[in-house]
């Protein structure tokens, strides 16, 4: 089975999965860490227009199957041009923790404690046609 072309058109939303694999032992530092530092910095851009939905995840259950990812965020962004274009994340940032030392701190510490971390842009696949 070949994979599907990339989404066309610009007004289509565009769904990114997001997934993390955090160290054992760690999964609440790192939430804790997310949704203190990044989680706002999403919120932030959605609240723009940049992105229409931020939702996050974990597994129900641990060990059974396959262990790949223990924390996972999608988003949908508004459109091709929206996930393509500049995020203007540092200016949020700056805007969002003026204490820039600490901010940058939790956040190398929030990357120290993964395994893993990969992104996965989807293509819808409609099958109604």
């Amino acid at each position: 089975m070949q994979a599907p072309a990339a989404q066309s058109s610009s007004t289509v939303e565009r769904t990114v999965w997001y997934f993390y694999k955090v160290r054992w032992g760690f999964q609440d530092e790192f939430v804790a860490l997310f949704k203190k530092n990044h989680l706002p910095v999403l919120k932030a851009q959605q609240e723009a227009g940049r992105m229409t939905a931020v939702r996050t995840f974990v597994p129900t259950y641990h060990g059974d199957g396959r262990a790949d990812w223990t924390f996972a965020v999608a988003i949908t962004f508004r459109d091709t041009a929206a996930m393509m274009a500049p995020s203007g994340e540092d200016a949020i940032v700056r805007r969002l923790y003026p204490d820039q030392a600490t901010f940058k701190k939790e956040e190398q510490r929030r990357f120290e404690i993964l395994d893993a971390h990969w992104d996965v842009p989807l293509n819808e696949l409609s099958l109604d046609k």
